[in-house]
């Protein structure tokens, strides 16, 4: 299998990494202000709480703790997301090819796969702020809380496993 951005040139491969990994800085910078209304005693690690709600009563316990602004900013939260996904899934997959190209063999194998996981990411993101979406619309007694937190585990684990795999690729010494 081959990396998803196997095209790249390499000379472009590093400047890209670093202009899209201080995009997903600045933007992750914002949303620190914007989760601050959302967390509560039945969201206590605010919109990460509601994207792991799994259940119907837990999100209506969620969306009973919030008001009406502070709905309004897990709404725009939502729809700033969708800025966030291409960024950070770029910076992520820019990153394991940076680390394929470091390490050849069974490692490299591994980045491609990781490469296309950081993308699979973005994707369950988007599929998660759907659902969310149509529980701050109502819909709670469905099972967009199930499916929200089924591609948030899934969305945080390959991101987590694609940072592991940048991070150990760029301090493991290059042969």
């Amino acid at each position: 299998m081959h990396h998803p951005l196997d095209l790249l040139p390499d000379k472009a491969r590093k400047p890209l990494f670093w202009a899209f990994l201080v995009w997903t800085l600045i933007l992750f910078s914002i949303f620190r202000p914007l989760g601050v209304p959302l967390t509560t005693s039945a969201a206590p690690s605010g919109i990460v709480s509601f994207e792991l709600a799994r259940t119907p009563e837990n999100a209506q316990a969620m969306l009973a703790s919030w008001d009406t602004r502070t709905q309004l900013f897990a709404a725009f939260g939502l729809g700033f997301d969708f800025l966030f996904m291409p960024v950070y899934a770029l910076a992520l997959t820019l990153g394991s090819l940076l680390a394929t190209g470091r390490h050849p063999g069974l490692f490299a194998k591994l980045g491609a796969w990781l490469g296309w996981g950081t993308i699979l990411a973005a994707v369950f993101d988007a599929v998660e702020n759907i659902g969310l979406w149509n529980i701050l619309l109502g819909n709670v007694n469905s099972t967009w809380p199930e499916v929200s937190f089924w591609c948030a585990s899934l969305k945080f684990g390959l991101i987590l496993l694609g940072m592991l795999y940048g991070l150990v690729g760029w301090l493991w010494p290059k042969k």
